[in-house]
């Protein structure tokens, strides 16, 4: 009974880590601020804001650039704050067989 009820206690953790990772925002930003782009710790985008004052339409693949280049940043550093978060937890499942 005693390894359910720490089998109990570790799922909560992993269950409330998770909760935890919808609020952490990673922004990140390219071109001097014309592109930015926040993404949570659920590696979701949250928000994406262009500034048109800042993008050159007759150069889109600059634009490509700077958004690809977000997005590629902003998932990095969630992932690096997903696994942070986790890591501790994760190493309690091998006990249960998980």
């Amino acid at each position: 009974m005693g390894q359910t009820m720490d089998q109990m206690k570790m799922i909560n953790q992993l269950r409330k880590a998770q909760k935890d990772l919808k609020n952490e925002i990673v922004e990140v930003e390219a071109g001097n601020g014309a592109v930015v782009v926040q993404i949570n710790g659920e590696l979701k985008i949250k928000k994406v804001k262009i500034d048109p004052e800042k993008v050159d339409l007759d150069d889109i693949h600059e634009l490509e650039r700077w958004i690809e280049n977000c997005l590629r940043d902003g998932y990095a550093k969630a992932q690096e704050i997903a696994t942070d978060k986790m890591k501790p937890l994760m190493g309690g499942l091998g006990n249960f067989g998980l």
